[in-house]
Order: structure tokens, then sequence, then C-alpha cells
């Protein structure tokens, strides 16, 4: 398919890969965290600087320096992982603020599509929220 837009990005999916690496509480340098999960150090870095920022990962600098996880993995959601790695994304572009339908303001009614799909967000943001990062890495 071209031109898909995933629901999850190979961002949020290389987070999960890196709590996994941290799951067991021992500290790792981003280059052993490479290694362990087969990642590109080039978004290694980038991810875990959003990981620290949102305090599931606490970073140490210099020689004795690392990456530690900071946070209880079963009080993390999906839904909170795509949010701390990228800006919540909508199932369409007629669910982004400041959108203008240019089907409702000719028809003057509401756009049963938009309903529809709003409708369908909440059910999905809902699943998402229902999953949390340590079910995902670690539970069938």
């Amino acid at each position: 398919m071209e031109g898909t837009n995933l629901l999850i990005t190979r961002e949020t999916d290389y987070a999960l890969r890196i709590l996994r690496a941290l799951a067991d509480g021992e500290q790792l340098t981003s280059g052993e965290i490479c290694q362990r999960e087969v990642l590109p150090q080039t978004f290694v870095y980038k991810i875990l600087k959003k990981l620290n920022r949102a305090g599931l990962v606490h970073i140490t600098r210099g020689a004795e320096g690392g990456c530690k996880l900071s946070a209880d993995l079963r009080e993390v959601s999906l839904y909170d992982l795509m949010n701390i790695i990228e800006a919540k994304k909508p199932i369409s572009s007629c669910m982004e603020e400041g959108y203008s339908c240019a089907w409702r303001q000719k028809s003057g009614s509401p756009c049963k599509v938009h309903g529809n799909l709003t409708k369908i967000q909440k059910i999905l943001d809902e699943q998402l929220k229902s999953y949390s990062i340590y079910r995902i890495l670690f539970e069938e």
C-alpha cells in the first residue's frame, strides 16, 4: 500500500522495544539498548529523550551513565506512550482542530462522516488506554 498512514509509527514501536530492554531495572547505555533490540542509534537517543521528559526513563550522563526505567509499565498505557512519542493523531484529518469542512459549509448541516469517525476514534482511544505497556510486552 503506497502512502499508508500507520496508527502505531515506527518511533512508537521502537519506544516499546526500548522499554522492553529497560524493563528488568538494569541501567543500559543507548548502545546496549540498540544491540539488544536491534534498533538504529539515530532513533534511540531521540526517543530516549522523549521518554526521559515524560518521566518514563531516567538518563544519567558521564562515564557511568546510561538509562534506567523510572516508571511502572503497568501504569502506562499504549495511548499514553503514543501521545508521548508523537502528537495525538486522529484517524481522519477532518477531526483535527481547526479543520474546515467544505461539505459542512456548503450544506449547512452536520457531517455524518465526521460524526461517525468521532465515535470510532473514541472507541479506539478507549482500547488503547486499556492496554498497559507491561501487558503488551509481557502478557499474551
